[in-house]
């Protein structure tokens, strides 16, 4: 039986490799995000009876139960959802932080992902289904500037365990992925600058969208008695006493 899965943020980075290896695993995808002609390049490349493009910014409600009553058949049994989308905005201290900052994580990172979540919930339920997040090592160990995106990864965490407490006995499986350091377009998107993003990058061997995408498939394919509480992973060269990254020359 083919599972279905619904991906968000999957226009690039960590929910775009997660499309990709869970269709290269004999699954299908829903891949949501905001750039169209992104996710049809993931329909042309993987084929449009394993990906269903819904293209919706996750902070727009009704955009979002307009795509889920627009499923097509094939791809409205949900098995998995990986609640992936999320960014971050600004690296100021609080007291000089950007409040349409601070609200547009709020929006993306905590309410965005608890309605999408509890409007999948029905199904995940009947199918007896996963849901796997991705938090943050930020939701863990904060740092100067992290405020309210280190609180809204933290949420993301605890949001996940606490699902994992309610869903107890349903036969749904949940799973809070925490990484470190992974090169994707998150600091360029953070920062808009890409020389900032090579910048942290340099040097430090970090972890990929495709290495988290690997951890993903394995806990949506473990066995449906089996439940991976949370997972922390980092690059060898960071560690998290105060996020020290060693660079290679």
């Amino acid at each position: 039986m083919t599972r279905t899965a619904f991906v968000t943020g999957a226009t690039a980075g960590i929910g775009e490799a997660t499309v990709r290896a869970l269709v290269a695993g004999g699954w299908r995808c829903v891949a949501t995000g905001r750039r169209k002609e992104r996710l049809g390049a993931l329909v042309d490349e993987l084929g449009a009876d394993k990906v269903h493009p819904a293209v919706f910014d996750v902070r727009d409600e009704d955009a979002m139960d307009q795509a889920i009553a627009a499923l097509p058949g094939a791809f409205a049994d949900i098995d998995l959802l990986v609640n992936n989308a999320g960014l971050a905005q600004g690296l100021k201290p609080a007291q000089e932080a950007d409040l349409g900052d601070w609200q547009t994580m709020i929006d993306t990172n905590v309410t965005a992902m608890v309605r999408l979540t509890r409007k999948l919930l029905p199904k995940l339920i009947e199918r007896r289904g996963a849901i796997i997040a991705l938090g943050s090592v930020a939701g863990n160990y904060v740092y100067p500037g992290g405020n309210v995106y280190a609180g809204s990864k933290a949420f993301a965490n605890h949001f996940t365990l606490a699902l994992r407490a309610d869903l107890h006995g349903t036969g749904v499986r949940v799973t809070s992925i925490e990484p470190g350091m992974v090169e994707t377009e998150f600091t360029l998107v953070r920062t808009g600058s890409q020389q900032a993003s090579d910048d942290l990058y340099r040097g430090s061997n970090p972890m990929t969208g495709e290495d988290i995408a690997m951890m993903i498939k394995w806990v949506a394919e473990l066995p449906p008695h089996l439940n991976i509480n949370r997972l922390e992973p980092m690059p060898v060269n960071q560690d998290f006493a105060g996020f020290r990254v060693a660079r290679e020359d």
